[in-house]
């Protein structure tokens, strides 16, 4: 009986421990894999950071060869000392235009000459910040130098320097050191005693932010210890001597333990019924499996991916862009398009990001569209694209460029809105056998900047003397700072602008004209935008203003309407000097008119809104100009503080065609009439448009049909022959 007992016993206990046996096994093996998956993935991560700070490092280095290997960053910063310039183009301008966070200039016996630090004022402070962790460096690169050192420099790398992670204050930083040398070997400079460039990056703040946004990671820290639990991962920050300064520490991404938590009550239900356990755990292995795969999948997108457009981001662009130089056949044609839109901020600032989001991907929509055969098209980040060509001869590429500008003009129909915005495109070409990455990219980005020096929504394919456009630009610059400190190149021409219903004229639009002595008459839309990058935009603005002042003097009864920068009505003093220099040509205020764009008025600050109102206060009337080009709205216009409106001649030329815009051009000048605002149109060219307006209720009229801009001399003549024919009338 006891046997009968015992037997039954271990037939009811047997099953159960075979059951948990192998439940048992099963959860260990699950276990096992769930730790080797969360291993794998950490480690990623690490390898992910470390490649991002070392980027970051030799990122730094080659932002500051932009201008330190340079001709004329060695003259104002050894001979002709010139602080303005220095902060435009060695200090504060490397914060806006790259981020670095400091820029300082060291003179060759260890004196500071400049310093920017963000969010300190004083220079001298300023420099004591950083200046241990500096100083090291510095001296190591001025022995480098002093023994004619150049190792590490080639093609790509120009001049010598140093570069360390310390810590600053607490804060981990990238420092590096780079000589201020001749691009042109030109200047002589003694060996050793060369100024020094010093920039300095945070890894903290805004940097973290980017990486955990860029690569999603969770919680990203830096601390000194690796004291902030022990469910984050630490990556050690280490100097070139090995130091560790800190470490950056975040919540890992674990796909195998998500995976076990969901898993486990599956398991534990299981184990009450062998023959279930077998069929739900192959059911539910198979099921998290898919999951992990697809959540693998989608991080790896993510990674190479703009989250944006679902374009290849800038990483995947270089590694693909790497993949099809090293496999490329010895004569297979490489074609490397860099594009950049035009006008595309106009469309943030004044409509919105929302709506610039959306844009941004129907231009990826319509370059994908267009490009369909591209082996990469890419999205580097802003409204910066690239597109990747293989076998394809150079007139296809001609070709492409042409339909790829076509496609981005045509208007975008956002929310009812039209949006019109450009496309202007760098070339490079190369084979197989003698491409390199960075040196198609290279050229391409040169090609690009050549093709927005010619005039956007255009496209230029490099060749050998665009290599000469950066110093050509140089040299621009420095023509043009000669232009404005003596002689006769700067001139003022004049455009009348008519009553539409008595022809007579009624005013008068200042444009600026530069005829240079050696290349001829260069247009506006070259040295206006280089003037205001250079920081003379405030003095073209002041010589334009006095010409246009002198103007209104000598013809009374007419006023005189001059284009304002933005840059200038962002000057605390802008006000008071319009109204120093009316006072100095005694001009009364009403006879000015200030033409502004709506970009204009996106100041955050709101200075231009103050010098704007300061303005009209004393009587100067302004102009809402390019009104209708994509930019502006009917909405916006309700809250614009402006007394006329200039219709843009884009909406003028389409007059007759079958997409003509008559309606929009009568309903702009409706809308401006019942707001009490006068209308002026642009760019009237024949008969037929004057007639239209002139019936739509339009005031004035501007344009080839009936006046061309002219000198001042020309301006006299025909203001002196439309009165002869009055006083005959």
């Amino acid at each position: 009986m006891n046997y009968e007992k015992l037997a039954l016993l271990l037939k009811s206990i047997l099953p159960l421990a075979i059951a948990l046996s192998l439940v048992s096994g099963v959860y260990l093996a699950l276990l096992w894999s769930a730790q080797q998956s969360d291993a794998v993935a950490i480690a990623r991560q690490k390898q992910l950071i470390e490649l991002v700070v070392s980027k970051m490092q030799s990122s730094i280095a080659h932002d500051q060869e932009s201008s330190t290997v340079w001709d004329d960053a060695v003259r104002r910063v050894t001979k002709d000392w010139d602080r303005t310039w220095v902060d435009s183009n060695l200090g504060s301008w490397m914060h806006s235009y790259f981020r670095h966070d400091g820029a300082f200039v060291i003179s060759a016996d260890l004196k500071l000459m400049y310093a920017y630090l963000a969010g300190e004022a004083e220079e001298e402070k300023a420099f004591s910040r950083v200046e241990p962790q500096a100083m090291p460096l510095i001296l190591r690169l001025q022995k480098r130098l002093s023994e004619g050192d150049q190792e590490g420099t080639s093609d790509q790398v120009l001049s010598i320097g140093e570069s360390d992670l310390v810590r600053v204050e607490g804060r981990p930083a990238i420092v590096s050191v780079k000589p201020i040398v001749s691009d042109t070997g030109d200047i002589e400079q003694e060996p050793g005693r060369e100024f020094l460039h010093l920039a300095i990056r945070f890894l903290d703040g805004d940097f973290l932010t980017e990486i955990s946004d860029e690569y999603l990671f969770e919680d990203m820290r830096f601390s000194v210890v690796t004291d902030l639990g022990e469910t984050r991962s630490y990556v050690p920050l280490a100097s070139a001597s090995g130091e560790v300064i800190g470490y950056f520490s975040w919540l890992p991404f674990r796909p195998g333990s998500n995976v076990m938590a969901a898993a486990t009550p599956v398991l534990l239900v299981s184990g009450l019924c062998l023959l279930v356990l077998t069929t739900v755990l192959s059911a539910v292995l198979r099921r998290r499996s898919r999951r992990l795969q697809a959540s693998q999948a989608e991080l790896t997108h993510l990674a190479l991916h703009d989250p944006l457009t679902g374009l290849a981001n800038r990483a995947s662009f270089n590694s693909q862009l790497s993949r099809v130089v090293d496999t490329a056949a010895a004569d297979q044609a490489i074609a490397l398009l860099y594009l950049d839109l035009d006008r595309f901020k106009q469309v943030n600032d004044t409509l919105g990001h929302p709506v610039g989001d959306r844009l941004m991907v129907e231009v990826a929509r319509r370059l994908k569209d267009t490009a369909a055969h591209a082996a990469v098209i890419a999205r580097l980040g802003g409204d910066e694209f690239t597109i990747v060509l293989q076998q394809i001869p150079q007139d296809e590429v001609e070709r492409l460029c042409g339909a790829l500008i076509t496609a981005v003009r045509r208007p975008f129909e956002i929310d009812g809105q039209p949006v019109l915005i450009g496309l202007t495109i760098g070339v490079a070409l190369a084979t197989g056998d003698a491409a390199d990455p960075v040196e198609i990219t290279r050229k391409a980005d040169i090609a690009l900047y050549h093709a927005k020096s010619a005039g956007k929504n255009r496209y230029a394919i490099f060749g050998p003397h665009m290599d000469e456009l950066v110093q050509m630009r140089r040299d621009l610059e420095r023509d043009l700072r000669s232009a404005l400190d003596g002689g006769r190149q700067l001139e003022v021409f004049y455009q009348p602008v008519y009553s539409a219903v008595s022809r007579a004229i009624v005013s008068l639009e200042a444009l600026l004209r530069w005829r240079h002595p050696t290349k001829g008459m260069i247009t506006p839309d070259a040295f206006i935008p280089l003037a205001e990058e250079a920081g003379l935009i405030d003095r073209l603005g002041a010589f334009v203003l006095r010409e246009a002042c002198s103007t209104a003097r000598d013809f009374p009864g007419l006023s005189v309407a001059v284009n304002v920068s933005a840059i200038e009505l962002k000057q605390e003093s802008y006000a008071r000097q319009v109204l120093s220099i009316l006072r100095q040509y005694d001009i009364q205020p009403t006879v000015l008119e200030l033409e502004i764009t709506e970009t204009t008025l996106m100041d955050d600050a709101g200075i231009c809104e103050r010098n704007i109102a300061q303005l009209r206060q004393a009587g100067v009337r302004f102009a809402l100009d390019d009104f209708g080009t994509g930019f502006s709205s009917f909405s916006r216009l309700q809250s614009l503080d402006v007394d006329r409106i200039k219709i843009d001649r884009c909406f003028i030329e389409g007059f007759g065609s079958v997409a003509g815009s008559e309606a929009i051009v009568r309903s702009i000048i409706s809308l401006a009439h019942a707001k009490g605002l006068r209308t002026t149109a642009e760019g009237v060219e024949t008969g037929e448009q004057s007639q239209t307006l002139q019936e739509f209720g339009c005031d004035e009229l501007q344009g080839y049909l009936l006046s061309k801009p002219m000198p001042k001399t020309s301006l006299i003549e025909l203001l002196g022959a439309v009165r002869g024919q009055t006083s005959t009338g």
